[in-house]
């Protein structure tokens, strides 16, 4: 049980200044709260005091009973001021009862004002990451997109320009393989085979077609062969060989 200094001092008749006193030798058991100075009480110790006023108060009746008896003619005395009754005791048990279930309460709702936060904090923080996931996987997707997009350009070019090259080589063959089929070509090598020419002779020859290879129109080579067309030129002059 716990009574302010004002209601110590009430109820147990004694001034302010011996409380302090006694609070200073550690004679009473006090608190502080809420800058209030509170004298702890053990209950066992009230309930003893309780009795002992209420055994008194007995014995002070029966003891005015006995003298009215006795002495009939003598005034009753005036009565003594009451003392803490059982009821008060019980009025601030009640009252103590009251405070204690207010704190209660206020620490409940602290409590869930706590849970709320650290819940609305969780959350938040959820759709945070989520966020931040979705974006990551916005910008991977629209980077895969432009790779496969310019993948497909290069191939598409690639095979574009494979096929241009293809269509050009094959078209380069289609027309070297006609011109040396044409009857008009007659390969060099071949056409010194049928002249009575000396190897020597022929090495003159052919050196005056390699060094003539490429400034002369009539000098033409087909797979590394040089090659003749008697119907559209005169050879004479790379062909005779002066006598000495």
């Amino acid at each position: 049980m716990r009574f302010s200094i004002e209601e110590y001092s009430q109820r147990f008749k004694m001034s302010k200044e011996m409380i302090h006193s006694r609070m200073r030798n550690k004679r009473l058991n006090y608190i502080i709260e809420d800058g209030v100075t509170y004298i702890i009480i053990p209950r066992s110790s009230l309930e003893s005091e309780v009795r002992r006023e209420i055994h008194e108060e007995k014995k002070a009746e029966a003891e005015v009973s006995k003298k009215s008896a006795q002495e009939p003619q003598v005034k009753t005395p005036a009565p003594r001021p009451k003392k803490t009754t059982v009821g008060t005791i019980i009025s601030l048990y009640q009252k103590e009862n009251h405070q204690l279930k207010l704190r209660i309460k206020e620490l409940e709702a602290k409590i869930d004002k706590l849970i709320d936060d650290k819940e609305r904090m969780l959350i938040d923080e959820r759709n945070r990451i989520e966020k931040v996931y979705m974006n990551k996987d916005e910008q991977l997707k629209t980077i895969l997109e432009l790779i496969n997009t310019k993948m497909l350009t290069n191939i598409s070019q690639t095979v574009h320009e494979v096929d241009i090259h293809d269509k050009i080589e094959q078209e380069s063959e289609e027309v070297l393989e006609a011109s040396w089929q044409t009857p008009h070509l007659v390969e060099l090598k071949k056409y010194l085979k049928t002249l009575d020419v000396a190897a020597p002779e022929r090495k003159i020859i052919k050196k005056r077609f390699t060094s003539g290879y490429g400034h002369d129109v009539r000098i033409i080579q087909h797979n590394g062969e040089f090659c003749l067309d008697f119907s559209k030129y005169d050879y004479s002059d790379l062909l005779t060989i002066k006598k000495q």
